[in-house]
């Protein structure tokens, strides 16, 4: 299998592109100079670029897309504040506004902004101004979503596309536009266009892909047999004009480009060779400054996630190689966006001369100030992007840096704090506890960590254990490594009691002692395990395993997928309408196509009514549905139990009473912001509990909890 597709993907045959044009500048004529870092290293993403009139200081940048945080379709505060923290990290670049709204009939639902009224542009200048003082540059993206509009959002508007076309993602059923639709969408581009460059933005990008622009190109969507048409020269008639206008509207002053899909790999699709004779028209033409460079399709929500948004199971950049075959096409600048997350993969693309400017979206996520450190030559701080998708899953919010879409209360960067050199005890290492205790070692803090086990980690270190969450193990790699850069005491194989902690003469204490799994509360739930049982010893699972999952998180069907993969029978029993109704759409998608070629059985909305011991050490097992109260028996070699957690709270109890504060957390003070310093007691410490040391919740909920409680310290 070709190792760009995703575990358990269908092998398709990779097209063979061909040789770069005679008019190609060649290949050691693009790769950049390199740049010194702080560390004595020369670095090709350092190096300097010009586009179109604008230069950009590096190769770096976070590419266009959505965050949930804007304000009534407009990136106000929160939404300026989010991408102002990527400028003082030192990228070169950064983009917002991922399908930017140019006509009324664009809304498909989501947070798109909206261009389609001269009051966005003071919004705008003050977003620019704001960048620009941290010697940025700033574009957005525009475009008409075509058939992927919902008609029952915003005013209600139909979905238009170039033929009466249905998408699968979206669902809409398109009217097809008829001339005056396209002249009105035209002008739509061109004003939107002006509203930008008066906004005081350096560029902007229209999209291909599944929208409008991309519709018309795409044989698949494009079924007119009139002048927009047929044809490769009449299907980018539009394009052409879009971008005629475009160029209408704001000349050369402002950096033009379009993220661009080179290949829809699909038989009846745009193909390679047809995206790069539309290239060099609009290069030859001089309608664009820039490529953005997109593979495949995503019409669907596997395709978005497989092609667009590759995930934790894809390979890291799934795409340069490709794009990189483009660039060989083109003298214009190429940028590209698809799970570069790390700066050895970034370097790779950049040196290699595969791409120009490497978009690093989601790992700004995950840390902000990516640049700065590798300027100073503190690259192995830099906090990696795991691919969760968590920052797909509601608003922009990263699983590891829960900073990340709260920049206007919560710092990226925690300073020391004026009242440094408390003692701190932290009771618990997993990802609560690792946080709070670098927060606090961040702030000056004399830190003491107390695990029981011998490692760190808690019920993340077993999510790992599984290929398909392996990548999450970064989570507690860098907060370890954070921990012994800050010289936090770690003991491990301790099992703090109440005489352990008060041996430290703390200040503050954090217990963040977990979660003990919860029980099923049936009949017969004594014969049953768990599934942290079963990840952490596999030996114990049997060849016929019944796991019921009463969560609708990742755990149930991880561990289905998980025992199924090393050849057992399994049967995923669960509580919810349908499999993992609590993840991000990518996580959905990831299990219910494992399980469908796993041959998982499902059965959802059913609860266990009891287990009994049956014949040769097998169980007889009851379940009753939600909805029609039928019950059905069966028989399985094990019953495996995901009901969450309890709170692990017996230390926490016995020391309350010894707490000056009662052990409370002033939730008001937790949830405010800026947050004021606490002051330290005159005698005896303050006590806290987080993560899921309070209740079962998830890995983003508990690291949350640490750090807008420690700041205050």
């Amino acid at each position: 299998m070709n190792d760009h597709f995703l575990p358990g993907a269908d092998p398709q045959p990779v097209r063979t592109y061909p040789a770069p044009r005679g008019g190609a500048q060649p290949e050691m004529a693009r790769r950049p100079a390199s740049v010194e870092t702080g560390a004595g290293r020369s670095d090709p993403l350092l190096a300097p670029l010009k586009v179109g009139r604008l230069s950009l200081r590096n190769r770096i940048m976070s590419s266009s897309h959505e965050t949930s945080i804007s304000e009534q379709n407009y990136p106000l505060e929160a939404y300026q504040r989010y991408h102002e923290e990527k400028a003082k990290g030192g990228l070169a670049l950064t983009m917002f506004g991922g399908s930017g709204v140019v006509s009324r009939d664009s809304f498909w639902g989501g947070d798109q902004l909206d261009y389609t009224s001269d009051d966005v542009i003071p919004v705008l200048q003050q977003f620019a101004d704001r960048i620009h003082r941290h010697d940025a540059a700033i574009m957005c993206q525009i475009s008409h979503v075509g058939r992927r509009s919902d008609a029952t959002t915003a005013d209600w508007l139909p979905a238009i596309a170039p033929s009466n076309t249905r998408e699968a993602y979206r669902r809409s059923f398109a009217r097809e536009m008829d001339r005056h639709d396209i002249e009105r969408v035209v002008r739509d581009f061109g004003q939107a266009a002006r509203r930008v460059k008066q906004g005081g933005l350096d560029g902007l990008e229209t999209l291909t892909g599944g929208h409008l622009i991309g519709q018309f190109l795409s044989p698949m969507v494009n079924r007119r047999t009139d002048e927009f048409g047929g044809s490769l020269e009449n299907r980018m008639r539009f394009l052409r004009m879009v971008y005629e206008e475009i160029r209408k509207q704001v000349g050369s002053d402002i950096t033009v480009g379009i993220r661009y899909t080179i290949d829809e790999d699909h038989p009846d699709g745009l193909s390679f060779e047809d995206a790069v004779r539309v290239a060099n028209i609009l290069e030859r033409e001089g309608l664009v400054d820039f490529f953005n460079c997109v593979f495949g399709r995503f019409d669907t929500k596997y395709a978005l996630l497989y092609y667009n948004i590759p995930d934790i199971t894809s390979p890291s950049a799934p795409w340069i190689e490709r794009v990189g075959a483009f660039r060989a096409e083109t003298s214009l600048p190429i940028f590209h966006a698809a799970k570069i997350s790390d700066l050895a993969t970034a370097r790779y693309a950049v040196g290699e001369g595969l791409l120009d400017m490497v978009c690093m979206t989601r790992a700004h996520m995950a840390d902000p100030q990516i640049v700065n450190k590798l300027r100073a030559g503190r690259e192995d701080e830099i906090r990696p992007c795991v691919g969760a998708s968590h920052c797909l899953y509601r608003a922009i919010h990263c699983i590891h840096n829960p900073a990340t879409g709260r920049e206007t209360w919560l710092p990226q960067v925690i300073e020391r704090s004026p009242a440094a050199g408390r003692r701190a005890v932290v009771v618990g290492g997993g990802p609560a506890g690792l946080e709070a205790a670098r927060v606090l070692g961040e702030r000056g803090h004399d830190v003491v960590l107390f695990e029981a086990t011998n490692h760190l980690g808690g019920q993340l270190a077993l999510a790992t254990r599984v290929r398909l969450r392996q990548d999450l193990k970064g989570i507690v790699d860098w907060r370890e490594a954070e921990l012994s850069r800050l010289g936090v005491a770690v003991r491990l194989n301790t099992y703090a009691e109440t005489s352990t902690v008060l041996a430290e003469r703390p200040d503050l204490v954090i217990v963040a002692t977990g979660g003990l799994p919860a029980p099923g509360g049936f009949p017969g739930e004594e014969h049953c395990i768990s599934v942290q049982d079963v990840l952490g010893t596999p030996t114990l699972a049997s060849s016929d395993v019944l796991i019921y999952d009463g969560t609708g998180r990742h755990a149930g069907p991880l561990t289905a997928v998980h025992l199924a993969s090393a050849g057992k029978t399994v049967t995923l029993v669960t509580l919810d309408p349908a499999v993992a109704p609590e993840m991000e759409a990518h996580s959905q998608i990831v299990y219910h196509k494992n399980i469908a070629e796993l041959g998982i059985r499902t059965l959802n909305e059913y609860d266990i009514e009891r287990v009994a011991i049956g014949r040769n050490g097998t169980f007889d097992v009851v379940i009753k549905h939600r909805l029609t109260d039928k019950t059905q028996s069966m028989n399985c070699g094990q019953v495996i139990l995901e009901n969450g957690t309890y709170p692990l709270s017996d230390l926490y109890d016995e020391i309350r009473p010894l707490s000056t504060n009662d052990g409370v957390t002033d939730i008001s003070a937790m949830i405010a912001g800026p947050h004021p310093l606490r002051e330290k007691p005159a005698s005896g410490f303050e006590l806290h509990r987080i993560g899921d040391a309070v209740t079962s919740r998830s890995v983003h909920a508990a690291l949350l909890d640490a750090l807008r409680l420690c700041v205050q310290f």
